[in-house]
């Protein structure tokens, strides 16, 4: 009914990454304006609410924390129930939202600053974690390389837009893990590829900033790069756990190469594809719908529930 996002780009932008200790200080100024704006734009009131679902995990403490009190206190005054979200399993649900087609049983993908992982999912309850990043995740190779060739933060959109006038066969970048056998990801040696590529080796020859003539050439050759290792290891992935549909969400899956080059593989392969819509791809309230499945079937928390800032081991079952 409503889908209020209040963003940090702005506050962040100077330092080219998320700095936790201002992300979470934004948290306890936003929070109550957005949810008065959202419950404004709902049409509705507090007594209105029959249940609060809140993210608990994964992410940086400080900002989960200031939810999750927020989420308590409105559960506890207005005695509804309380329903803790996983954050990945959100984006993964936001793939089938507004759409004809479920997306369960799939393979679901989460590509963002913060995770590039692979995961078997059952349903909107039951999934696995498959594979990962064993560095750093794609969007913070987005963010880091934006840096290195002097672009604004997010590096995301950034690095899409330097890249529409480049060639991406103007350099010979590695493509991490392409031939092993294993699933995971790793994208710190592209990164540093890259730093070489735009500064040459480390030396007192080094230059401090990235020629402006190769940026464009550079962006267009390391996304080419990303996208490459991102849409084997979706296809990787698909054949391993035998299944025909893909789930894909993310700030990274906002990419325009990416989704190209994902359907171009998914219709190759007769792989049903559903992509999380541009608006749901980045952070956003609407995707802890998934609560509704939560609801369903009762899946409750407590009042002394905590929040859990790490990821779980391949394999594990969440919920």
């Amino acid at each position: 009914m409503s889908n209020v996002v209040a963003s940090q780009f702005e506050l962040h932008q100077e330092f080219g990454g998320v700095v936790p200790e201002i992300a979470s200080r934004a948290h306890v100024r936003r929070i109550l304006p957005v949810l008065d704006e959202a419950l404004s734009r709902a049409d509705c009131r507090l007594g209105d609410l029959s249940a609060i679902a809140v993210t608990s995990e994964p992410g940086l403490v400080g900002s989960l924390l200031v939810g999750f009190t927020a989420a308590k206190t409105l559960a506890m005054s207005l005695n509804v129930p309380l329903f803790t979200v996983n954050h990945i399993d959100a984006h993964i649900y936001a793939c089938g939202m507004g759409g004809e087609s479920a997306a369960y049983p799939s393979v679901g993908f989460v590509v963002s600053g913060g995770h590039t992982n692979l995961y078997d999912c059952r349903s909107a309850t039951d999934s696995r974690l498959f594979a990962g990043t064993t560095d750093d995740a794609a969007g913070e190779a987005f963010d880091k390389v934006a840096r290195i060739l002097g672009l604004p933060y997010p590096g995301g959109p950034s690095v899409q837009a330097a890249a529409e006038s480049g060639n991406p066969n103007a350099f010979k970048l590695p493509r991490p893990m392409m031939r092993a056998d294993r699933i995971d990801f790793s994208f710190s040696g592209l990164k540093t590829a890259v730093l070489y590529k735009a500064r040459g080796l480390p030396g007192p020859d080094q230059l401090t900033e990235t020629p402006a003539e190769m940026v464009p050439d550079l962006a267009a050759s390391f996304q080419q790069a990303v996208v490459d290792v991102l849409v084997f290891k979706c296809r990787l992935a698909l054949k391993k756990l035998n299944c025909n549909r893909l789930c894909v969400g993310g700030g990274v899956a906002a990419n325009r190469l990416f989704r190209e080059q994902l359907t171009e593989m998914c219709r190759r392969h007769s792989v049903e594809l559903l992509i999380a819509p541009l608006e749901l791809c980045t952070d956003n309230a609407a995707m802890a719908a998934i609560a509704w499945e939560y609801l369903d079937q009762g899946l409750t928390a407590e009042l002394d529930a905590d929040i859990l800032p790490g990821l779980v081991r391949p394999g594990t079952k969440r919920r």
